[in-house]
């Protein structure tokens, strides 16, 4: 079984779905993608999160960003699963959701942790960019539902770092004051960041946000 780490390649896959067959690569093209799993169809959680996920495909979509699920179940087990996310959450399940009854995706990202349970995959979350590497990987107990505005900023968060050569505080959201990264000099800095740099320690100085 593969261990997942960040920076790693995300391996690619052709799996069923509730959408048909797809490979994972040819679905994500050249945009970002976030992977997230689910123990098995029929959970009151997943439920809630699969729901929302729908209806938050719009913010993905602004971002660049393809969503794609994943439960041990097979595809007409999902069927009746989606009627039924539809039907309590108010929304249109609007992405696919792998049909892992084979576990062969679920041991591609050990999603299956012994200690929690032997055949059902943890419910884990994998951000993964343009050039396929893992940028991000969250693992969540069965008990706590994701929190979607959290994943949206991570990805705000992931897309800014990657083209500026800042990195985002604690609690930061789009448009907040950024950190200027610790290899530029400062003098560097202020001419790089026109918009102006406040030094507050030599190694903690900050600029405001690029793209805000």
């Amino acid at each position: 079984m593969a261990t997942i780490r960040l920076g790693d390649t995300a391996p690619d896959f052709t799996a069923e779905t509730s959408q048909g067959t797809l490979n994972f690569y040819d679905y994500l093209g050249d945009g970002w993608g976030i992977l997230f799993s689910h123990p098995a169809d029929f959970t009151p959680v997943c439920t809630t999160e699969l729901g929302t996920a729908a209806k938050f495909k719009d913010e993905f979509e602004k971002r660049n960003v393809k969503m794609i699920a994943l439960s041990v179940d097979g595809v007409e087990s999902h069927s009746e699963w989606i009627q039924d996310i539809n039907e309590t959450q108010h929304t249109t399940v609007n992405f696919p959701i792998i049909a892992d009854v084979d576990r062969k995706v679920s041991d591609l990202y050990d999603m299956i942790h012994p200690k929690a349970d032997d055949t059902l995959t943890v419910r884990s979350v994998f951000i993964i960019a343009p050039d396929k590497t893992v940028k991000l990987i969250l693992t969540y107990p069965a008990s706590t539902g994701r929190n979607f505005y959290e994943l949206l900023r991570v990805i705000d968060s992931l897309q800014l770092t990657a083209y500026h050569k800042v990195a985002t505080p604690a609690n930061w959201e789009h448009g907040d004051k950024v950190v200027v990264s610790p290899s530029i000099p400062t003098e560097e800095a202020k001419e790089m960041f026109t918009a102006g740099v406040d030094e507050i320690k030599p190694y903690l100085r900050l600029t405001p946000d690029p793209t805000a």
